[in-house]
């Protein structure tokens, strides 16, 4: 499931391999993306960068063009040496991106769109953005003043409105709010301002976590965790874990569909008491 972490790593890929690189190849099932490249082809364009943006990505070309995509619940980037097997089907190429030496497949992505770099800052999407988790200049201020503008929405709606804080999917929101011992249907009027600050916080450390190296985080272990343990039966608190121990106090976690999306909601009701 993508979330802010997922984003960041694919987009780090994507730049260290193809920044710099001329495109000799672009194709797309996305009849807008393909009458931009007809009027303006991308081919012969440098890949200037790739960045993320909480949940988007953008991939930036010479001549001031941006390629934003945002993966929902499915989608994916794959890199591929030039002439490789793809190890997903060519039914569900979404958007593909050649180079000399690699290819970038966009897989199952259903948004995609080409903006002029002159109008990024009027980007409805982009700019109602919050602050971004994982931002060198991330405003812990800015967010908390955003959730507690949320009064009256449950703590776990509020962390997943990429409005008020961006980079925070369904997954992290159940093991952020488990760590802080917060209620995760609390109105967000109920947080103390203390505990409104330990969540994000919390949520800096996990989403920075989540994206270090091998090398940075001094381990061959792989894949999204928020306990630190190596052990790759007990990666997440809480999260899918729905009827089984709570791994600090035994009793049985709980799990309740809620919000807009009816998506799962994780925790404890013995550990997460605050709010």
């Amino acid at each position: 499931m993508p979330e802010g972490d997922t984003i960041f790593r694919a987009a780090r890929t994507l730049h260290r391999v193809f920044a710099g690189k001329v495109v000799t190849r672009f194709e797309s099932v996305f009849p807008a993306l393909n009458r931009v490249a007809e009027d303006s082809p991308i081919v012969g364009r440098t890949i200037e960068s790739a960045a993320s943006r909480g949940k988007h990505l953008l991939m930036a070309f010479s001549g001031d063009l941006l390629l934003r995509t945002h993966m929902r619940m499915n989608g994916s980037w794959h890199v591929y040496p030039a002439g490789a097997r793809w190890r997903r089907p060519l039914r569900d190429m979404r958007v593909l991106i050649g180079t000399a030496d690699a290819v970038a497949v966009g897989f199952s992505i259903p948004v995609a769109e080409f903006i002029e770099r002159g109008d990024l800052s009027r980007h409805e999407i982009l700019q109602s953005l919050g602050p971004d988790l994982l931002d060198p200049a991330f405003d812990r201020a800015e967010a908390a003043r955003r959730i507690r503008s949320k009064s009256a929405d449950a703590i776990g709606d509020v962390l997943l409105d990429q409005r008020v804080v961006a980079g925070i999917g369904n997954v992290f929101k159940s093991e952020i709010l488990f760590l802080a011992g917060v209620n995760p249907f609390a109105p967000a009027t109920s947080i103390a301002d203390q505990d409104v600050e330990r969540i994000l916080d919390i949520a800096f450390e996990q989403l920075h976590a989540n994206v270090l190296t091998r090398q940075q985080a001094l381990s061959v272990a792989v894949g999204r965790r928020t306990t630190r343990s190596l052990d790759p039966g007990a990666k997440l608190w809480v999260y899918g874990r729905g009827g089984k121990p709570c791994r600090r106090c035994g009793i049985p976690v709980a799990s309740r569909a809620a919000g807009l999306d009816a998506r799962l909601t994780y925790w404890c009701p013995r550990c997460q008491t605050l709010g």
